[in-house]
Order: C-alpha cells, then sequence, then structure tokens
C-alpha cells in the first residue's frame, strides 16, 4: 500500500470507531500467501502484504499459531508459520480479520 492510500485511509478513519477503520484498511490489503521450503525439505507458510499500520501483526500471528496449532514468528513485516496452512490461513484471515477473500492470493514457490 502506497503512501497516498495510508493517507487516504487516515483522511477517512478521522472521528470513525476503531473497528470501521480496521475494517476499511483491511478491504484495501492484497494479502500474498506463500510456501517456502527450508532445511531438511520443512514447509513454511509465508503471509505478506499486512499493513502494520493497520494491522497489529504480532497479535495476527499469535491468533493465526493459536488457532493452527503451530509455531511461528514475525519477520520484516510478514508472518511465518511453521508447516503448510495456506488454506486455513485464508479461511482465518476472512473470518477473524475481515480481509475480503478476493484479495487474498495463492504464489507459488519460486
Amino acid at each position: 500500500m502506497s503512501g497516498k492510500d495510508m493517507e487516504n485511509i487516515e483522511a477517512l478513519c478521522s472521528g470513525l470507531p476503531e473497528e470501521l477503520c480496521m475494517q476499511l484498511g483491511a478491504e484495501q490489503q492484497l494479502i500474498k500467501i506463500k510456501i517456502e521450503r527450508r532445511k531438511f525439505g520443512k514447509e513454511v507458510t509465508i503471509i505478506e502484504g499486512l499493513d502494520p499500520g493497520v494491522f497489529n501483526l504480532k497479535k495476527v500471528a499469535s491468533t493465526l499459531k493459536a488457532k493452527l496449532a503451530t509455531g511461528g514468528t514475525v519477520k520484516n513485516n510478514h508472518i511465518e508459520l511453521q508447516g503448510n496452512h495456506r488454506s486455513r490461513v485464508k479461511q482465518i484471515l476472512v473470518k477473524e480479520f475481515g480481509i475480503p477473500e478476493e484479495n487474498i492470493i495463492f504464489i507459488e514457490a519460486e
């Protein structure tokens, strides 16, 4: 999301309840979910595109880890989860955080 888009959201959010502001921000997100293979063939689910200005990435990661019963971390403004959880991550982001399903895309490993 560019700085101009963020300014537009902030202008729209002035005086609005926080929940409504988060919903507006969520609708502007384009989330990319991909799988990377690490050492010893381990898979890692990576979620990119969540704006730290709209979402608390540590809270999102904590919710995902609890719902998926897996480990993970937040690094460089993206979330890493141990294992392949693409489809379930998408469901959780839609249900728990109000991100539109069409704004979440899967990226194939390079």
